[in-house]
């Protein structure tokens, strides 16, 4: 089984996006024997926004970086997605992540009945953290975006882990994080979408 393992937060030891993604990941490698396990980190090696040259497919560099990453999107079984809030929304560094996934004829195909993700058959777990109580607030435009464009892969359901309010007092995030730590999914087979 593989697990991708996707960290996109810029505090480093702060982030309490990454502390959720280490410890569902810890879950997984304790109850998985043989897992597999690749990180990316979307803060210390960030991809590059998409270019015209990108799109075109003119830049090689980019073509195989590009490719790298979809590899690993479409090969995992598990993804785990460190999504912490910026500026009420996901960071840049993870939209151009996701950018590279998006991807006509791999991740999603247009049918005469709309839309149909090709990406399905994985469990997508994300850790979403936010500085204010933002959660289900219309000020939040982290988990009804990454709804939607994981349902527009095909992956119907995919599982939020989330911190809200870390910034509000040293109290408001220890409860917060406890909480999230307390809500993390169990490790199971990769789900079918």
């Amino acid at each position: 089984m593989r697990l991708l393992h996707v960290d996109s937060s810029v505090t480093g030891d702060q982030s309490v996006s990454r502390e959720l993604t280490s410890a569902i990941v810890a879950r997984w490698r304790a109850a998985t024997p043989g897992l597999e396990v690749i990180h990316r980190d979307l803060a210390a090696d960030p991809l590059p926004h998409l270019s015209p040259a990108g799109l075109a497919g003119s830049d090689a560099l980019d073509a195989a970086r590009s490719e790298a990453v979809l590899r690993e999107f479409l090969d995992a079984d598990v993804v785990v997605i460190g999504a912490p809030m910026y500026n009420f929304s996901i960071p840049s560094t993870l939209k151009a992540w996701i950018d590279r996934l998006a991807v006509r004829g791999r991740t999603f195909r247009y049918t005469e009945r709309g839309p149909e993700g090709l990406a399905g058959g994985k469990r997508v777990i994300v850790a979403a953290s936010a500085g204010g109580a933002h959660a289900g607030q219309p000020t939040d435009f982290v988990e009804p975006y990454l709804r939607l464009v994981l349902g527009f892969f095909g992956i119907g359901d995919p599982e939020f882990v989330r911190a809200d309010g870390v910034a509000l007092s040293p109290q408001h995030r220890s409860v917060a994080v406890d909480r999230a730590l307390g809500d993390l999914p169990a490790p199971a087979a990769a789900a079918v979408a």
